[in-house]
C-alpha cells in the first residue's frame, strides 16, 4: 500500500502541479508525520515544506521540530497565537461580548484550525504549492476534524485509510515509533482524543472496516457522531435550477 500511495502522490502532482511543492502542517502527531514522510518519498525533500503553527506556547512542539529534522525537509514556523487573539478582539469589537466568545468551546476549538489552514494556503500561494490534507478515514467517519480547517486541502493521501493503516504506513516509511504512537490530543482539554471520544481507535477501525463491535452503547455513539457530522465529508449542498 505504501508504494501505491507514493505513486498516487506523484501522479497527482504530475497532473495538478508538475514541479510544485507540497505544503503540509506539522503537528508532530501520526497523521502529519506519516503524510510528510510519504510526501518526502514521493517528491523528494526539496519539494516538501513543513509548516509548524503553535498557538502561543505548545508543550509538544519539540515533536514537530524532530519530525522535520528527521525527514530533512524545509520548515517554516508561524505562531498563530496573536492572530487568534486579534481575531477575537475584532469579533468583540463587532458587539459580541468577550465572555461569550471565551465560553464557546466550538469557537475555541475550530478557529485555530481554520487560521492554520489560512496560513497553509498563504504559504502555498507564496511558493506555488499544493496543500496536503492529513485527515484519516477513522477520524473523518466520526467528524473529528474542523470544517474548512484540517479537513481542507488540495489532495489527501490518507483519507481512505484507518488509523491502524496510517500507523502501518508510518512503519513501512521508516518513521520512529515516537511519531507513530504519539497520543493525539486536542490541545485544549489536556485529554487524549480517545479519552474525549470514549472509545479507542482500534474499536472504531474494526467497526468501520467489518461492522463488528462488542459494546452496543459505543456503536450507538459512533453511529450518532457519523450521522451528525456527515456534512463535513459530503459535498456542499447546492440548489440546482430545474
Amino acid at each position: 500500500m505504501k508504494e501505491a500511495v507514493v505513486q498516487w502522490i506523484r501522479n497527482y502532482f504530475e497532473e495538478n502541479g508538475k514541479g510544485c511543492c507540497a505544503v503540509i502542517g506539522i503537528s508532530g502527531g501520526k497523521d502529519s508525520s506519516v503524510c510528510a514522510a510519504l510526501l518526502t518519498e514521493a517528491l523528494g525533500k526539496d519539494r516538501v515544506i513543513g509548516v509548524l503553527m503553535p498557538q502561543g506556547n505548545q508543550h509538544d512542539i519539540d515533536m514537530s521540530y524532530a519530525l522535520v529534522e528527521h525527514l530533512g525537509i524545509r520548515h517554516i514556523v508561524v505562531n498563530i497565537g496573536e492572530v487568534c487573539e486579534g481575531l477575537e478582539e475584532a469579533i468583540a469589537t463587532g458587539g459580541i461580548p468577550k465572555e461569550q466568545i471565551a465560553a464557546c468551546g466550538v469557537y475555541r476549538s475550530n478557529t485555530p484550525a481554520r487560521v492554520r489552514m489560512t496560513v497553509l494556503y498563504g504559504i502555498s500561494a507564496l511558493y506555488g504549492g499544493r496543500v496536503a490534507n492529513t485527515c484519516n478515514k477513522s477520524e473523518d467517519y466520526i467528524g473529528y476534524s474542523t470544517k474548512f480547517g484540517d479537513s481542507a486541502g488540495d489532495f489527501s493521501p490518507l483519507s481512505d485509510l484507518t488509523v491502524a493503516e496510517v500507523k502501518a504506513l508510518g512503519r513501512e516509511a521508516g518513521l520512529p515509533e515516537k511519531f507513530i504512537e504519539k497520543a493525539p490530543e486536542d490541545g485544549l482539554s489536556g485529554k487524549t482524543d480517545e479519552d474525549n471520544l470514549g472509545f479507542s481507535y482500534a474499536v472504531l477501525d474494526r467497526y468501520i472496516e467489518t461492522g463488528e463491535i462488542d459494546d452496543l452503547s459505543v456503536k450507538e455513539k459512533i453511529d450518532r457522531l457519523h450521522l451528525a457530522n456527515l456534512h463535513k465529508i459530503r459535498p456542499m449542498p447546492m440548489f440546482r435550477k430545474a
